[in-house]
């Protein structure tokens, strides 16, 4: 439930997105970009688009999840198409990753602006995330004057749940979902195999039946994380077997189960990267991943 204080803060957010001719909004499916939709929506009407950036990082999952999202909030969706894989500067993933994925991601955002004949473009960053760690793709919203009304007007990710919680969005629980490439170590190049069979590994946890996980590619090696909450199913040697054979047949040399359990920013803990995109896209595509 929000608070009045909280209130007044949304209520601010569309009015300052009522005197946009148009908006176009970065769109992940997460929280925070599905809130600034939402809000988007109620400020614009017709005059607000939501659109997501369909690449090798973002899972096909996700992308079908924005699109239902979306169709929740009742705002128009666009998907644009491009390659992170294009650019030699993200393949060597450096600590940079973010930077140069939140830049090509944002200028695919302004060129589907200019198409449609909207000036703005709104992401998801809320006032929590710049101080969560390593965020190099804060970087490139500021280089590229994104609109983060979030940000602009003080919003938690806290207070995000609760206004999402107000608009009835499905999505006002959903963990934060960093892209594929935060699977992989700094250092390690992303490519599209790798990228491949992470999220088809991540695909069957999810069908197994969890809820927080990730799969870890370290240049062949899967490390899978399973959340504190349910990591006594994965020590089940049926889990054990099963892991270990589709995962081998998904193209991993070894397969490995972490003891300690999900946690973000342990692929390359010294560097923790941040997320999508929660919201690109303050990410959701988060600090993760």
């Amino acid at each position: 439930m929000t608070t009045a204080a909280t209130e007044a803060k949304a209520d601010s957010v569309r009015a300052a997105l009522a005197e946009r001719a148009g908006v176009l909004v970065a769109f992940s499916g997460g929280v925070d970009s599905s809130v600034v939709a939402a809000l988007a929506r109620d400020a614009l009407g017709d005059d607000a688009v939501a659109c997501t950036a369909k690449s090798e990082t973002l899972p096909d999952a996700e992308l079908d999840e924005a699109r239902r999202v979306a169709d929740e909030i009742g705002i128009r969706h666009e998907v644009v198409e491009f390659s992170e894989l294009d650019n030699p500067d993200f393949v060597k993933n450096d600590g940079d990753r973010c930077y140069h994925c939140r830049t090509m991601r944002l200028g695919r955002m302004y060129d589907a602006a200019r198409d449609l004949g909207i000036d703005t473009v709104c992401d998801g960053t809320n006032a929590s995330d710049p101080g969560e760690g390593h965020r190099p793709g804060l970087r490139a919203v500021e280089e590229l004057e994104v609109f983060s009304p979030l940000l602009a007007h003080e919003i938690t990710k806290e207070e995000v749940r609760a206004i999402a919680d107000t608009y009835g969005l499905s999505v006002a629980d959903k963990p934060a979902m960093a892209c594929l490439s935060s699977r992989i170590p700094t250092g390690l190049e992303v490519t599209e195999e790798r990228l491949t069979r992470v999220e088809r590994a991540e695909a069957l946890l999810r069908e197994w039946g969890f809820s927080q996980f990730r799969v870890r590619d370290h240049d062949g090696l899967a490390r899978i994380e399973i959340g504190t909450d349910e990591l006594d199913r994965a020590l089940d040697p049926d889990f054990s077997q099963a892991a270990n054979e589709h995962l081998s047949e998904l193209g991993f040399d070894h397969v490995t189960l972490d003891l300690e359990g999900y946690r973000t920013g342990s692929v390359s803990p010294e560097s923790e990267d941040e997320p999508l995109v929660e919201d690109v896209f303050a990410q959701e595509y988060p600090s993760d991943d």
